[in-house]
């Protein structure tokens, strides 16, 4: 077993890119990396709080309350989404169990919810790395659900989650949990409360869990880019709602619903590794996780420091606030440079970091005598020889060929300096 998830890991090559980093000064002829979804873009404010503000006490040095979590942080970080995300029902501290990020919050799920061979739906594209989350270590099989034409995010979405069922359990596969991936990496966008209640009730009608990743539902920011009326007739911006905003009441059995969120994205803080699994109304399944709680706990630093963080609100809302107008003017300088050179982006994107881009038909469309159905990796190893690191549409599940996904929330001279590497590329 080891031996073959070993076979795979030079597959990914983004630990190859972090040991060997573009600096403007320091490193220019190292790889610039616009694949890893940080965002850099408040680093010196949440710096400058932990710094002055963060104190560890002696506790912290101590297993303190226990693995899924000490009691403080946990009730610092109920407290908080219950007053973020406005759930019907109040999120309390015995809702929660923290993880050391969100990664190994969906690998509990993936654990507790599921056996061997059982499937578990992915909404096309993907990110990545759910593929192992989910299916490395417990056998359990990554389910594609394909959108063709159809808006990913639409209220149209939900028949083809439906068929996808149908057919896998013609197949003789019992699907045990949908992932929705609320906001949506990499489309940079997220559902209506209309169509999380027919994805809720479409989880009911079938007995399988709803797990909602919300990791990015504090970084929605303004488009100023794309006008919306163009792309979605007759519709209009909605605002983020969470899954756990909505009453389960005659929809969904609450017991099949399952939130998870961490500080790494909304607070540009991927290295504090902490994220939370909340089920309100499934006390087995947390129980559960608890059972292997050992092997997942975050540091009670981390802990301490995310709880000093989101005690003061404060400080969070203006955080907040100032990260959502620096995401909007940061995606508006990247697509406003790609518009420049005729790069195709996915629209309407007004959540996260990320931008949806087509470069292989970009790259056709100066090079059209060099047609070829391998496209996608085509531009990558063009990518790769100018040092520019990207994640492709190949290892993302994209349905065309020649996406890729570029992260725009890093210092803008990267970026500019990226996007320069990407077009030397494609020319």
């Amino acid at each position: 077993r080891g031996a073959a998830a070993g076979s795979h890991a030079g597959e990914n090559r983004v630990w190859d890119v972090a040991s060997n980093l573009w600096h403007p000064e320091n490193n220019l002829d190292g790889y610039l990396s616009l694949g890893v979804v940080e965002n850099a873009l408040m680093y010196e404010e949440l710096s400058q709080f932990v710094q002055h503000r963060v104190k560890v006490p002696h506790k912290a040095l101590t297993y303190d309350d226990g693995p899924i979590g000490s009691k403080h942080p946990r009730e610092s970080i109920s407290r908080f989404l219950t007053r973020k995300f406005q759930p019907a029902f109040s999120i309390e501290p015995e809702h929660i169990v923290v993880t050391n990020g969100l990664s190994t919050a969906i690998e509990h799920c993936s654990w507790a919810l599921a056996d061997p061979g059982d499937g578990v739906l992915l909404g096309q594209p993907y990110y990545r790395a759910f593929l192992a989350d989910i299916g490395l270590r417990f056998g359990v099989k990554v389910v594609p659900v394909p959108f063709g034409k159809i808006d990913p995010c639409g209220i149209e979405c939900v028949n083809q989650y439906e068929e996808t069922i149908k057919n896998s359990k013609s197949e003789g596969m019992k699907i045990r949990a949908l992932v929705l991936y609320h906001p949506y990496n990499p489309l940079g966008r997220y559902y209506s409360r209309d169509t999380i209640i027919a994805l809720t009730r479409l989880c009911q009608k079938h007995g399988i869990h709803l797990i909602s990743d919300e990791v990015y539902a504090l970084s929605i920011w303004k488009n100023t880019i794309d006008t919306l009326a163009e792309y979605l007739s007759g519709s209009s911006v909605v605002k983020f709602e969470s899954v756990s905003s909505i009453n389960p009441t005659g929809i969904v059995d609450p017991s099949l619903v399952h939130v998870l969120w961490g500080i790494g994205k909304d607070f540009g803080a991927n290295g504090l590794r902490l994220g939370v699994v909340i089920s309100q109304s499934n006390r087995v399944f947390l129980t559960a996780c608890g059972t292997c709680a050992l092997y997942s706990s975050a540091s009670s630093l981390s802990e301490y420091a995310t709880a000093e963080i989101l005690n003061d609100e404060m400080f969070v809302d203006q955080y907040i606030e100032e990260n959502r107008k620096r995401l909007s003017e940061a995606h508006g300088f990247a697509v406003q440079l790609l518009q420049n050179h005729c790069i195709e982006h996915a629209p309407v994107a007004n959540a996260a970091f990320f931008l949806w881009i087509n470069l292989g038909k970009a790259y056709l469309s100066r090079h059209p005598e060099e047609a070829t159905f391998a496209i996608t990796d085509f531009v990558y190893q063009k990518l790769m020889s100018k040092r520019i690191y990207l994640v492709s549409g190949d290892v993302t599940g994209a349905e065309e060929p020649g996406w890729f996904r570029p992260v725009f929330s890093q210092p803008r001279e990267q970026v500019e300096e990226g996007i320069r590497r990407i077009i030397e590329a494609i020319r």
